[in-house]
């Protein structure tokens, strides 16, 4: 059957980690996130948009927005967010002018992450390339430290754009916090940036990839993280 983006999003993380459990908030749900015990880790799949010219720490948020941005701020659960599909940096206006303050309220939250889409995985010997949608960090040293990309293999799946990106290190994020029990939401969030990989990207570039393609295996591969 026909599923909403949030539906599919969904999906795509459980199947990456299915030993996690996956609850969804609907849109029209404005109501503060319901935080679980253990790892929280909250994919954001979507936008909140607005015309140019507003100071984001003026903007009167729901409850969902203050719980989600205070979470990423406080270090109290991964805040997983999708770049945007209108190939600008995170913090620019689109080209209806239009900024979104959702990425705006999350610019050095200590554990958010930025995701952008590469347009397929990549290897040392195929490197991938960013996709042509996808925002970038850009200039801002800050969000750079903050963003990772994955592949995003549309042509396979019919399913394209960063909110597909982001579902994939939000499972990452998952899998680590079965291996690194202890670890905290901020340790995790360390982790999957530190270990992300240059040599798969074509052309890599801060100001285009962040910190690089994030990679599963090498975020796994210590015995413990602190």
């Amino acid at each position: 059957r026909s599923l909403r983006p949030g539906e599919w999003t969904a999906l795509e993380a459980g199947l990456l980690a299915p030993s996690a459990s996956v609850f969804r908030q609907d849109f029209g749900n404005s109501s503060a996130v319901a935080f679980k015990p253990g790892l929280d880790v909250l994919n954001l799949s979507y936008a909140m948009f607005a015309a140019r010219g507003y100071n984001v720490s003026q903007i009167r948020w729901s409850a969902r927005e203050n719980s989600i941005i205070a979470a990423a701020r406080g270090g109290t659960a991964v805040v997983v967010k999708a770049a945007g599909n209108d190939a600008v940096a995170v913090m620019a206006a689109n080209r209806n002018g239009q900024m979104d303050y959702l990425n705006q309220a999350l610019r050095g939250a200590q554990t958010g992450i930025y995701v952008g889409a590469l347009d397929r995985h990549g290897t040392p010997a195929a490197r991938a390339s960013l996709a042509t949608y996808s925002n970038t960090p850009g200039t801002d040293t800050v969000v750079q430290n903050q963003f990772l990309v994955v592949g995003v293999p549309g042509s396979q799946t019919g399913l394209y754009g960063t909110s597909f990106a982001a579902p994939v290190v939000s499972a990452y994020a998952a899998i680590l916090g079965s291996k690194f029990t202890a670890a905290t939401p901020k340790a995790i969030t360390t982790q999957l940036l530190s270990t992300a990989r240059k040599d798969t990207i074509n052309g890599y570039s801060a100001a285009r990839h962040g910190v690089g393609e994030a990679s599963l295996t090498r975020a796994l591969a210590p015995a413990s993280i602190r």
